[in-house]
């Protein structure tokens, strides 16, 4: 039986004690709440199902996420970490000074839905009088932090939550992947732009990401010894999937990586493929082109096309080559073919010629 005393604050306190279990405690403002939970509590100690939770009833979700920012967030990959940082923040406004046992799946809906209404900060101004709202895969992402915030309290942190209020909430639909592709006629333009730039190094990383489909976060981060001309081959090891893989490059690939390797105005202290200007700790770091790229665009009236999109580019067209999926993933390093079929589009114009010799039984 539970023990029910009263305390010089004038509360009332429960406190258990029973063989097999730790000495449990709660402090209720009237005696009957106190003999309520320690009914509960005792019954759910006889059925095996009892779960301490006053850990979690006394942590904020404001001080968890600072916890989780602090160990686990540092974790993962330097570009994941600043959006997991910019990611929290709507969760701490919503979610701050409720305890993490408070949170239920109930709230976190509420959390989704607000969060589907809300107008995109980032969206251009003037293009149109409705505003654009937050997309599902913002909100999804929103999510998936905050689920494994939860997932990292119940299984290593230990905080005795019974189950994650996240997985009990549907989630947004997620985008359908893009489909811009390049035009013929786009794609002479947008080449002979970056072509004609003061800076090469714009022209070879375009047309490398265009041939190879490798991202451009793998690009700019590739160093000399990675890039082998005479095997015509590119080793990358720090990837978006922490996957190492070997790239096998095309003519057009290869020259542009044989004029890069061989830039003149290249620091022989230097062993960055693209680099950029020392900054103020005289350190070099990458070749940083998104706003002359974005200016290009511009000028071209391509405003809808994203860096990223030349990578989709290259993957469809590996596919239109011939290739195998298992071989098109080798190459683009996407490691499920349901991820891969997001970023292969084929023209169904470029079909119509397979179609026509394909026997037909008459």
């Amino acid at each position: 039986m539970a023990t029910i005393v009263r305390t010089p604050s004038e509360t009332w306190k429960a406190v258990i004690r029973k063989q097999g279990w730790p000495t449990t405690a709660k402090t209720f403002r009237t005696k009957r709440d106190a003999e309520d939970w320690a009914r509960r509590t005792e019954d759910e100690m006889v059925r095996g199902i009892y779960i301490e939770r006053g850990a979690s009833e006394r942590l904020t979700f404001a001080v968890a996420l600072d916890r989780y920012l602090s160990e686990v967030t540092p974790t993962k990959k330097p570009a994941t970490q600043q959006t997991e940082i910019e990611r929290a923040k709507p969760l701490r406004e919503f979610f701050g000074k409720y305890a993490l046992a408070a949170i239920t799946p109930d709230l976190v809906a509420r959390y989704r839905d607000l969060r589907l209404a809300t107008p995109n900060a980032r969206q251009p101004r003037g293009r149109s009088k409705t505003p654009l709202l937050l997309s599902a895969s913002t909100v999804r992402l929103e999510l998936a932090l905050l689920g494994h915030l939860f997932t990292t309290a119940i299984r290593e942190w230990r905080l005795g939550l019974a189950l994650n209020p996240v997985a009990q909430v549907r989630k947004p639909k997620p985008a359908e992947g893009r489909d811009r592709r390049l035009s013929a006629t786009e794609e002479r333009a947008l080449f002979a732009a970056v072509d004609a730039h003061s800076n090469p190094m714009l022209g070879w990383i375009a047309r490398i990401a265009m041939e190879t489909g490798m991202r451009s976060g793998e690009i700019l981060g590739l160093r000399l010894r990675q890039v082998d001309i005479k095997r015509r081959i590119v080793r990358l090891s720090d990837t978006k999937n922490d996957s190492s893989r070997t790239v096998p490059l095309t003519r057009a690939a290869t020259q542009a990586f044989q004029a890069a390797v061989a830039y003149p105005l290249r620091p022989t202290d230097c062993d960055l493929v693209f680099f950029g200007e020392p900054g103020r700790d005289g350190q070099r770091r990458p070749y940083h082109f998104k706003k002359v790229w974005n200016g290009i665009k511009k000028e071209l009236g391509l405003t809808d096309l994203h860096f990223h999109d030349l990578r989709h580019e290259a993957v469809s067209r590996l596919v239109e080559g011939g290739l195998s999926d298992q071989e098109v993933a080798a190459i683009s390093g996407h490691k499920s073919m349901q991820m891969l079929r997001r970023y292969t589009h084929l023209r169904a114009e470029d079909l119509v010629g397979k179609l026509d010799d394909i026997p037909m039984r008459r």
